[in-house]
């Protein structure tokens, strides 16, 4: 990245979405500054001025302009600095990877916090609605080891950050993917060997415990 370039990313430690926008940096090989926000605390003025609509993280602001939501993120970074792409170079290649993300943002997350957030004969719906997702995306997958093919690309980024509350998501749902999905929980141990990934993947302990807190927090224990 030029010198005169600058990249700051608006983040809060544990969230999945921040952790797309990392792995997307550290696979372009950029350097960037974090400023961590206090999401339960209180929120910085530089969040609420560059994200008033949503005020959420992640943010990268990028000399000083700001880009938000973390899908459009990893876009952005994609189209900026184009090597090495994450997106594929075809463009019915392009539009599978845009529908397969768009996919895994409308899906994976409510599911997984519809586990929970439930008890009972809700969260075993719950669970098996999650379950049957990633059985979806093990089918989207096919027979390759990533998304796009034999190459970690686009998808990969934007499925691979959510899976950090995952071991949160089964040990409140009683159930382990690598049993329920194999294919899913390969794929995942696949992705995490990548340094990109590595570096950035949140503790899922200390995950775990967070969604502890926010199952506190909505009165659910």
């Amino acid at each position: 990245m030029p010198t005169d370039e600058h990249l700051l990313l608006l983040d809060f430690w544990v969230s999945p979405f921040s952790t797309r926008v990392k792995i997307a940096l550290a696979e372009k090989g950029l350097s960037y500054e974090i400023q961590e926000e206090d999401l339960l605390g209180g929120k910085s003025d530089l969040l609420l001025k560059s994200n008033p609509l949503y005020a959420k993280v992640p943010v990268l602001l990028h000399n000083g302009k700001p880009v938000v939501e973390s899908t459009n993120i990893v876009h952005y970074i994609d189209e900026t600095w184009p090597s090495p792409q994450l997106l594929p170079a075809c463009a019915y290649g392009r539009s599978r990877a845009r529908f397969w993300a768009d996919f895994i943002d409308k899906k994976v997350f409510d599911a997984g916090s519809n586990i929970w957030k439930r008890k009972g004969e809700e969260l075993e719906a719950a669970k098996n609605d999650f379950i049957d997702i990633l059985k979806t995306l093990e089918g989207a997958m096919g027979p390759k080891d990533y998304f796009g093919g034999d190459k970690f690309g686009f998808v990969d980024v934007i499925l691979i950050g959510l899976t950090t509350w995952f071991y949160a998501y089964e040990k409140f749902g009683g159930f382990k993917i690598e049993k329920e999905c194999p294919k899913f929980a390969a794929w995942i141990n696949r992705c995490k060997k990548r340094d990109s990934v590595a570096k950035n993947y949140i503790d899922s302990q200390k995950a775990y415990e967070f969604v502890g807190l926010l199952r506190e927090m909505h009165g659910v224990e």
